[in-house]
């Protein structure tokens, strides 16, 4: 009997040293997760910059070999233009709303890119042109789509966010709000341009000999760029709110009033203070499919995943397993900015807090 109780006893004394090592053991992991989380949280709480902005002027097949000097200088320098007159907005304490509209209105005024003043042709040869923008703060977003006079579509896009109930306008209701706006209109001659009409001439040329000479698409920038090209801006201001914008003139050859993504929030444009600010670039139908400036957001916020890793993801694996291509510029919370593409060449600048300016044209 005295020899049960004492096995009794040195088992139960086992178990409870087992127990207490067990313990012991959780204790230690339990505080090894916590300063992991909390060396995370203060990795994440550190700002890059204390203001940031990032643009871009569309992706695509864009070669070092197929652009001549002077074509590139002038690239460069409109770009260049652009972000800094953001830039110096944000730099004198302005809104980041203020810096992404005003800096895109320099690239919808040149006709370099497809975007107000270079928007790209419909089939029937008319311009009709897509544009949004959003409010990191609030998530207040407004867009326009299908407009043909209106100048500058990203401030039809503003206004829509800031003086109506409304947070998308299309075609004529879209132009008699803008005009209601006092927004400058424009008679549909001012959207022509010579290059963006032989543009429109060569895709048609080859639809009609397409199942003859395949390889043509593969060969002509033109015609592979003509699903695709657009402008936008993200930024990041002194006071942490973030903005992000996109205008577009569309798909060259586009009917039946196609709209793409630029003009849609969550695949064209997203803004939220809590993550990023992200402008696209690129195949209209797989990235509103893909819902991909959300979706950078989404990550971030759902997975914990960094700007560049969510970019990455969305960018070089989700958008090209659909069966799309573009890119994307983005700006998070801290002022990390990324500018993430699968095509050969994206127009893109950035500039951070400091002055540094960045301006990048191929996959290099």
């Amino acid at each position: 009997m005295k020899k049960g109780i004492y096995f009794l006893c040195v088992f139960l004394a086992i178990i409870s040293c087992k127990n207490e090592d067990e313990l012991k053991a959780l204790s230690n992991s339990r505080q090894v997760a916590k300063d992991t989380l909390a060396i995370s949280k203060d990795k994440i709480a550190i700002k890059t910059n204390e203001f940031a902005i990032v643009i871009h002027g569309g992706a695509g097949t864009i070669l070092r070999e197929n652009m001549s000097a002077e074509d590139e200088a002038a690239y460069k320098l409109k770009l260049e233009e652009a972000i800094r007159v953001g830039y110096n907005i944000l730099k004198n304490g302005g809104s980041s709303l203020d810096a992404v509209e005003k800096t895109i209105n320099i690239m919808e005024d040149s006709p370099l890119f497809n975007a107000g003043k270079g928007a790209v042709f419909t089939n029937a040869g008319a311009n009709e042109l897509d544009a949004s923008i959003m409010d990191g703060k609030t998530l207040n977003a407004g867009a326009s789509a299908g407009t043909r006079t209106v100048k500058n579509p990203i401030n039809l896009a503003k206004a829509v966010m800031d003086n109506s109930p409304h947070v998308m306008l299309s075609g004529k209701g879209a132009e008699t709000f803008a005009k209601e706006q006092g927004l400058e209109i424009v008679d549909t001659s001012y959207f022509y341009t010579e290059s963006r009409m032989k543009s429109l001439e060569r895709v048609k040329n080859y639809e009609k000999k397409k199942k003859a000479d395949a390889k043509t698409a593969f060969y002509d920038a033109t015609i592979k760029n003509s699903k695709f090209g657009t402008v936008g801006c993200a930024a990041l201001d002194k006071n942490g709110n973030l903005a992000a914008g996109t205008s577009t003139g569309g798909m060259t050859n586009k009917k039946w009033g196609r709209i793409g993504d630029a003009p849609i929030i969550g695949a064209g444009t997203y803004a939220n203070n809590n993550t990023c600010a992200v402008s696209s670039t690129g195949w209209g139908e797989f990235f509103i499919r893909a819902m991909v400036a959300h979706d950078i957001s989404a990550l971030m916020d759902y997975k914990g995943l960094t700007l560049k890793e969510a970019a990455q993801e969305v960018i070089q694996k989700k958008v090209p397993e659909l069966g799309g291509d573009g890119g994307i510029i983005a700006v998070d919370k801290n002022g990390n900015m990324v500018m993430e593409f699968n095509t050969s060449g994206m127009y893109r600048a950035t500039m951070n807090d400091k002055g540094e300016l960045y301006i990048g044209i191929y996959n290099d």
